[in-house]
């Protein structure tokens, strides 16, 4: 009797897992051997920050729950231990700063693999999402690079219309 609690209750988790997993936009997993409590302090803080959900879980429930969404190309790194970091509404953010925090603590935390609005990557894939900005700043990049010729295009149509202004009155 006592098994079958245990089994409806994992079932339960991995149903819950699979409905956070499938409500995320990104998720990245991570090999976090020998993180230290300050460390891994210090990385929950910034990714609560930046609204990114970190939760430890088994490699079997994470199976199970890929199963679940359809996912097989994670098998390969569910091993060892494992964390998921994962975002409802930005795609590169878990990337971004895991791959920072993984730069930095290169002895004992690695990126392992990620996914992000259907498409599977490897761990190269991770690090080059790791690279690319944030949303907020890639559009703040845009309106910079199209800020100087609009105002050169107002200065150069303000020049047109001050000198057919001068013709008139003269």
């Amino acid at each position: 009797m006592a098994s079958e609690k245990i089994l409806e209750s994992k079932k339960a988790k991995v149903a819950a897992l699979t409905e956070m997993l499938q409500g995320a936009v990104s998720f990245v997993l991570v090999d976090y051997k020998g993180i230290t409590v300050e460390d891994d302090t210090k990385l929950r803080k910034e990714l609560r920050e930046a609204n990114v959900k970190y939760v430890v879980e088994k490699n079997s429930m994470l199976r199970f729950a890929f199963k679940n969404m359809g996912i097989d190309a994670f098998d390969d790194v569910l091993h060892g231990t494992t964390a998921v970091a994962l975002s409802t509404d930005d795609q590169t953010a878990p990337a971004r700063i895991l791959g920072k925090f993984a730069e930095d603590k290169k002895d004992f935390f690695n990126l392992k693999a990620g996914y992000v609005e259907g498409t599977a990557y490897d761990t190269a894939g991770v690090v080059a999402l790791s690279k690319i900005p944030s949303k907020d700043i890639l559009l703040a990049q845009l309106v910079g690079s199209l800020q100087g010729p609009i105002q050169k295009l107002a200065a150069t149509l303000q020049a047109v219309v001050d000198s057919k202004s001068e013709e008139t009155a003269a």
